[in-house]
């Protein structure tokens, strides 16, 4: 499970080195693609063929909606490997998309963890914050 926030850098590369505690959940191989909100979501392998068979349940790729969500959300998806001290490469086209320069913040959203570009984070954070602790339950099932 991703959870927690990160505010990290990436270098002049392109390269952003992963929250210690993540690094043993994607060992296995992970993905990055396009994210809503423009943000990158972080996957791992196990996770996209999970969203694979939901999706084939969703929207039947024979609408114009499914075969749209099929292709943004593969399309964009770009196989990343953590090199030995746990960096991985965002490409330019991604970066741009999310707007990432040099100042991040990693976010683990349960089982995904997203990228954003600093400010945009910040902004989105304080515009929700107040959204969030006027919700009247959690929004989230209670555990007895």
């Amino acid at each position: 499970m991703f959870v927690g926030s990160y505010p990290l850098r990436l270098d002049e590369k392109g390269r952003l080195a992963l929250p210690v505690r993540y690094r043993e959940l994607v060992a296995g191989g992970m993905v990055i693609k396009k994210g809503q909100e423009r943000c990158i979501y972080g996957l791992t392998m196990a996770r996209v063929a999970e969203q694979s068979a939901a999706l084939k349940q969703m929207a039947p790729a024979d609408t114009t909606a499914g075969r749209m969500h099929a292709r943004m959300s593969f399309g964009s998806m770009v196989e990343v490997e953590a090199d030995k001290t746990g960096r991985i490469t965002i490409p330019a086209t991604l970066r741009e998309y999310a707007g990432l320069d040099r100042d991040v913040v990693v976010v683990g959203v349960d089982t995904r963890f997203e990228i954003w570009d600093a400010a945009t984070w910040a902004a989105y954070e304080a515009e929700q914050e107040a959204v969030f602790a006027a919700m009247e339950s959690e929004g989230m099932p209670t555990l007895s």
